[in-house]
């Protein structure tokens, strides 16, 4: 990326301002903006920002706006400065149609990209700097992108953390729609079933329900507008769901089990699939469940023992059941570390099983 002026960071809510904070722990120089005195307010508390908007014109452009405003956002910067101009949104062809027809002279200027991090959270106050480290981020070059806006968005990627991985637009909606909008979508409608239940029933919730809905508790505007802005690549993924719910109705409906098995089986075969940590893929895990008091400074005891123990931790999860006077965490270990495991934690005075 060249050393002349500031990005520019356009939009100063969780991933405008951790976009900000990450670049500024490399000392790349940034300036902020957002419509929000507030949000601005509180990113630049934070260390978002050591350049004062319009004081130096900008080499790059970043756009982080709801994606609603996402093209009118992109063609007025690119209309304002000579910078290169990316956005963040989840959505790639719909605001590249904005930009094509709003500016289409300056369209070569602008490279669209997306980082697959997030929170169910929103806000400065969510951001961080680490938000980006090691995750995936889509680099979605058109048919008329200069090859040095290409460059710098890629650059951007890698100094904020982040692994760059390039698509199409159309390609990047379509990878989306299945990764991330169709879950949030199934989150939502298996969350919108609980809205309505007696509460002897809510008694009975364990993790696993947590696990489905929990990226149900986004911020529901912005995402009628993720969601409007990808509709054929979700309707064509919809419309399969519908023949999945059709299926396992029928098979309901006939007691069926080998029908219903076909789809146990496929959604097996789909988490299988999911690339590992790193990228990699997948390998043979087991869950090592593990009974903590609950008192402050038991968890950590916990992890510092693994780490003794020399078992390295796949992935981490907390059961908080408010019936128990303990929690119950879920350790996911490679499978032919699990009886070393189990044996190390029994000696050290801990409650766990497979």
């Amino acid at each position: 990326m060249s050393t002349e002026g500031p990005v520019l960071v356009v939009g100063a809510g969780l991933l405008g301002t951790s976009i900000a904070l990450a670049l500024r722990r490399r000392g790349v120089d940034v300036a902020l903006r957002d419509v929000n005195p507030e949000n601005l307010r509180i990113a630049s508390g934070l260390g978002a920002a050591n350049v004062e908007d319009g004081a130096v014109e900008p080499r790059l452009v970043v756009v982080a706006v709801p994606p609603d405003l996402l093209g009118e956002q992109v063609a007025a910067a690119l209309r304002d400065t000579d910078a290169v101009v990316t956005d963040v949104g989840s959505v790639k062809s719909a605001p590249l149609g904005v930009v094509r027809a709003l500016t289409p002279k300056h369209v070569g200027r602008y490279v669209g990209s997306h980082p697959m991090a997030g929170s169910e959270r929103s806000g400065p106050f969510a951001a961080s700097a680490s938000l980006f480290d090691g995750r995936p981020w889509a680099v979605t070059p058109h048919d008329a992108a200069s090859p040095e806006a290409v460059a710098q968005v890629i650059e951007l990627a890698r100094l904020c953390g982040a692994t760059p991985v390039t698509f199409s637009p159309e390609e990047h909606d379509q990878a989306v729609a299945r990764t991330s909008h169709l879950p949030h979508l199934l989150a939502a409608v298996a969350a919108g079933r609980l809205t309505d239940a007696p509460r002897e029933h809510l008694a009975l919730s364990g993790q696993g329900v947590r696990d489905v809905t929990r990226v149900a508790a986004g911020d529901p505007e912005l995402w009628q507008q993720i969601v409007s802005a990808n509709t054929d690549a979700l309707t064509v993924l919809l419309l399969e769901v519908r023949d999945d719910v059709d299926a396992l109705l029928g098979a309901l409906a006939d007691g069926d089990r080998s029908r219903l098995g076909v789809v146990l089986d496929r959604g097996v075969a789909g988490t299988a699939v999911i690339p590992a940590k790193h990228g990699g893929p997948s390998r043979a895990e087991t869950t090592v469940f593990v009974a903590v008091p609950d008192h402050p400074g038991e968890l950590a005891r916990l992890l510092a023992d693994i780490g003794e123990i020399g078992v390295n931790v796949e992935d981490l999860r907390i059961d908080h059941d408010p019936g128990r006077e303990y929690g119950l965490v879920e350790l996911s270990v490679a499978s032919d570390h699990v009886d070393h495991l189990l044996a190390s934690l029994d000696d050290r005075g801990w409650t766990a099983h497979r």
